[in-house]
């Protein structure tokens, strides 16, 4: 194996707990989450065919694990919904974008086991790749703990999406619509203030505020600063069109 390899192979061992502790689990089976990182690529490059299965049928088991929990969730969450609209939210959730976006979120990109060619071809950041390997995880997790062991993971990662789902705001951009707003009317550029960071590194909550020429307008929480941002700016939103309609 070359030196690349080597480093690669380093990186992904040497950061099991910190992988585990983002995401809230520790696996017993720990052959089980090198599976669940392990691109065909590495597989592939593999000469001495030791670099175990890679997570194709994890993902496989993954996006069935991941349409269940998701769906229970939607159902238990919103019991006045009929069957087309939860059919609706549930395939916004479970898109490519969304599990990229958690996979990122996590760094499982920065864990991932890639073969050389992939790696220069930027694989840690595709799209693709990272929601593929979010539903390895997700079934790795499933096999090792069990149906809630993922179950808990899929509700700390989706409730938080659940609001704007279910109102149609998901994919807005709250922070460019308050920004585009308060330079029109105010003629300054909004700016946000950490107020608060709270939980254990698994589970951070964030709150931030929104400053408008040195006046606190709005406060937003989230799982990361981002996130609390766009949670701020959408408070500061409602906040002024309240104001115009009084």
């Amino acid at each position: 194996m070359g030196e690349r390899g080597e480093d690669n192979e380093r990186m992904v061992w040497q950061s099991d707990e910190e992988l585990e502790a983002g995401i809230g689990y520790r696996f017993v089976n720990r052959a089980l989450l090198a599976e669940a990182l392990t691109h065909r690529s590495w597989v592939n490059e593999r000469r001495d065919g030791d670099g175990g299965p890679d997570n194709e049928r994890l993902e496989f088991l993954g996006d069935a694990v991941l349409g269940l929990l998701v769906g229970r969730l939607l159902f238990t969450r919103f019991p006045g919904s009929r069957e087309g609209v939860l059919a609706r939210m549930k395939a916004s959730l479970v898109g490519e974008g969304t599990l990229a976006a958690l996979a990122s979120a996590r760094g499982l990109g920065r864990h991932l086991r890639l073969g050389r060619g992939e790696e220069r071809s930027g694989g840690r950041k595709r799209r693709s790749l990272l929601a593929n390997t979010y539903e390895a995880l997700l079934a790795a997790v499933y096999l090792d703990g069990g149906l809630e062991a993922a179950a808990r993971i899929v509700e700390r990662d989706f409730a938080p999406l659940l609001a704007d789902i279910a109102t149609g705001a998901a994919g807005r951009d709250f922070k460019t619509e308050f920004q585009e707003l308060v330079q029109t009317r105010f003629g300054a550029a909004p700016t946000y203030e950490l107020i608060a960071m709270d939980g254990p590194p698994h589970d951070r909550r964030f709150t931030v505020a929104a400053v408008v020429a040195g006046e606190r307008m709005g406060e937003g929480m989230g799982r990361s600063k981002k996130e609390a941002e766009q949670a701020a700016a959408r408070h500061c939103l409602a906040r002024l069109a309240s104001d115009s309609e009084g």
